[in-house]
């Protein structure tokens, strides 16, 4: 399904908009899932300021949050201050194509919210050149805003760390394409040890491979990812309890997951909708991401529901050791996702880029998704690295075993919401997929629930803060 659901709300120029105009349209779910999947109350037109969250209540009716509302709803201001930034550590992002002005729009989003310069940004193609870019391309268009994203997000949380953008010369979109090079490209970054952790914030519908072989066949990259101590990362998916078709279509009208976020090699990473003040502060406590009731398309192309955070059980690999002690909620299986972090579009970040083309519009976007959340974990894992002074590695195991100790270990439960999902088939059907329901412990809907950064990381790191 390409990038996991990268969900963009591109901004109506709200200046020279009177209120009415900007107001968004109320569309029905779509017949399709769109590859990318944005969700657009005004067309591509791009904010020349960056909203803040009344702004964007005002317009859109949804919140929307600045990078130090994200960074203090997870408390890693005191971390930054103490120089605990991801420095020393490199963050790898994993796309297709990547974005033709990720390193001037990363200048312009540091010096927007006054964040400092990464280290270095470097990009390469170890699978071989991406084609040149085509923003008349929609799938070139959607790969480089979720190049934007997985680089802002991750940066916001470890503004120290380095970033190393690996691209691939072909989409990934459902079943086997597009994985062969990816797994090259990761392959490469493995052998010649260029990162700490690796964010890939997209997925394919287990049921869209061939064969369960194909798939396990895939696995080298993670296997040798494990054996060099580099975490990786993978979003869960935006389509709730079920996921996109073969042809991308959406959607199986029964619980599915998708994979690499399924692998048990791979720390699955789910949704949360944040409620915050406009300093940051929680207004109430994290929720399941569920938008699927709210139609933000205004876009006749991209009309989207917003979706909701993927989670169920693997129909490819069975319950890991790990699971044992929540063997009540995944039954056999392996169960997803592990941790959930900020993804709902009400709710989304605040970021930028400038590339344009056909329908794509520089300036100041909202984004969300769980292609939102996985690198926002990305730069905390970064800065457990630095705590522990070398790579915390797999974490799953450590994770189920911080959960015994909750808030005390950084891992804060999520009590509420749900991951279902509705949508209209392709004969014009409303299907309706039941979900997993938060509660106490583990659920299927946010896993072991969201994090508190310096607990978090130092449990992570295996430290003791002080001060």
């Amino acid at each position: 399904m390409g990038p996991v659901r990268a969900v963009a709300v591109a901004l109506a120029l709200a200046a020279l908009l009177p209120p009415s105009a900007a107001e968004p349209a109320r569309l029905p779910p779509p017949h399709v899932a769109v590859r990318p999947h944005h969700a657009l109350p005004a067309g591509r037109a791009a904010l020349p300021q960056p909203p803040d969250t009344a702004g964007c209540l005002r317009l859109f009716g949804i919140r929307c949050y600045r990078p130090a509302q994200v960074q203090r709803a997870y408390d890693v201001q005191p971390l930054h201050a103490a120089g605990l930034d991801g420095r020393g550590r490199t963050i790898v992002i994993v796309v297709a194509f990547g974005s033709p002005t990720i390193e001037h729009d990363l200048g312009q989003f540091d010096r927007t919210f006054g964040l400092p310069d990464p280290p270095f940004l470097r990009v390469i193609a170890p699978a071989g050149p991406p084609p040149s870019f085509d923003g008349d391309d929609p799938d070139m268009e959607g790969w480089a805003e979720e190049t934007t994203l997985d680089v802002e997000a991750s940066h916001l949380m470890a503004p120290g760390a380095g970033i190393l953008v690996v691209t691939t010369p072909v989409s990934e979109t459902e079943g086997l394409q597009g994985f062969p090079e990816i797994v090259q490209a990761e392959r490469f970054v493995l052998d010649h040890d260029l990162g700490d952790v690796i964010s890939q914030s997209f997925g394919a519908t287990e049921e869209t491979f061939p064969t369960s072989r194909s798939l396990l066949g895939l696995r080298g990259a993670f296997e040798l990812a494990r054996r060099r101590g580099v975490t990786v990362l993978a979003a869960s998916g935006d389509d709730g309890a079920t996921a996109p078709l073969l042809d991308g279509s959406c959607c199986y009208p029964r619980p599915v997951v998708s994979w690499p976020a399924s692998d048990p090699l791979v720390t699955s990473v789910g949704g949360t909708q944040l409620h915050l003040d406009a300093l940051g502060r929680r207004t109430r406590p994290d929720t399941v991401w569920n938008d699927s009731d709210v139609a933000l398309g205004a876009d006749p192309i991209d009309a989207a529901t917003a979706g909701a955070g993927g989670g169920g059980t693997s129909s490819v690999f069975p319950r890991p050791s790990f699971q044992a002690g929540v063997a009540r909620a995944v039954g056999a299986a392996r169960g997803t996702p592990d941790v959930s972090l900020s993804a709902a579009i009400d709710g989304s970040l605040v970021v930028y880029w400038s590339f344009s083309g056909g329908r794509a519009t520089g300036g100041y976007h909202l984004i969300g998704g769980t292609s939102e959340a996985t690198p926002l974990l990305a730069g905390l894992v970064a800065i457990a690295d630095q705590l522990r002074g070398g790579r915390v590695g797999w974490i799953n195991p450590a994770l189920y075993g911080m959960a015994v100790s909750g808030a005390e270990a950084g891992i804060v439960d999520v009590r509420s919401g749900d991951n279902g999902d509705l949508f209209v088939d392709g004969r014009g059907r409303t299907v309706a997929v039941p979900g997993a329901v938060a509660g106490p412990g583990y659920d299927l809907a946010s896993g072991l629930g969201t994090v508190d950064a310096p607990r978090f990381c130092a449990a992570l790191a295996g430290v003791r803060l002080t001060g």
